[in-house]
């Protein structure tokens, strides 16, 4: 028994460092000078310019404009992830609730046609959706970047099976206390869903937070560029003998990182909960 206790943990332990392992070298390369990265490639042992690059990173104005800064960068990321999360979270629950307990006729070929969206990608749909954003005057704005790609099959589903799975008792007991549609979705099923809007807020906020493809096409201005695209640029100014700040960039690297984590910690037990609990 020990001995399959410490093969079990020995073989945790080896996950753990191939998961971590990356980002601790990524975060020991970026306290060092880009010179030397460029020489002798990823560092596994700790740099003497950690203040001076994170502080340039968040904090020094540049990029072509020379006004956008890392901490811009990260705010428009956190307004892009929770903007997902928070309007995927709404649309979803109120598609759901539609067509679990208003029950209207064809109200299951409703579902199956936004289920069938998943197979639709983003790439999909890219070119119609950027026209209707340029018609409607929503290039380098947040609406632009985060309504566009609200509706969530995905966060649709979940709702859907969650819902169902609430016992018909509670909506009779609501319905005799004289409970209304919108009161019943408020005071009965948000509460009941708590546990599901947190694994699915981790989802799409993950989701918002990594876009690369839409913003890039949805922004032009520096002051909406997110993290994921600010990696991209500083390595695009390779020009003639000009090295890329190759810690700047592992610095904004892991700093796109850390908000995601910290999310995902926060809500770890909600989100278990969300997506294996069937007792209500």
């Amino acid at each position: 028994m020990n001995r399959t206790r410490f093969f079990d943990h020995v073989v945790l332990l080896l996950g753990v460092a191939f998961m971590v392992g990356p980002i601790l070298v990524a975060f020991l390369t970026s306290t060092h000078d880009p010179y030397e990265i460029h020489m002798k490639g990823l560092m596994a042992s700790w740099g003497n310019d950690f203040v001076q690059t994170y502080d340039k990173v968040l904090f020094e104005k540049g990029g072509f404009t020379g006004k956008v800064t890392g901490l811009a960068m990260l705010k428009n990321s956190f307004i892009l992830g929770i903007g997902f999360a928070v309007g995927k979270i709404v649309l979803s629950m109120l598609a759901a609730y539609a067509i679990v307990y208003f029950r209207f006729r064809m109200g299951v070929v409703f579902f199956w046609m936004i289920f069938t969206t998943l197979l639709l990608p983003l790439e999909v749909r890219i070119l119609p959706s950027y026209e209707v954003m340029t018609k409607l005057g929503l290039v380098d704005t947040y609406s632009g970047l985060i309504v566009p790609l609200l509706a969530s099959a995905t966060g649709t589903f979940y709702f859907r099976q969650f819902f169902k799975s609430v016992p018909e008792e509670i909506l009779e007991a609501a319905r005799i206390d004289g409970a209304g549609p919108f009161k019943f979705f408020v005071d009965i099923l948000v509460p009941l869903s708590r546990n599901m809007m947190a694994a699915i807020f981790i989802i799409m906020f993950v989701y918002g937070w990594n876009q690369y493809l839409w913003p890039m096409l949805m922004t032009t201005d520096e002051g909406f560029f997110t993290l994921v695209r600010g990696i991209k640029q500083i390595l695009l100014v390779w020009v003639g003998a000009q090295i890329p700040d190759y810690n700047q960039a592992f610095a904004l690297a892991v700093l796109a990182m850390v908000p995601p984590i910290l999310v995902v910690i926060v809500f770890q037990s909600w989100f278990i909960k969300g997506l294996t609990e069937s007792d209500k």
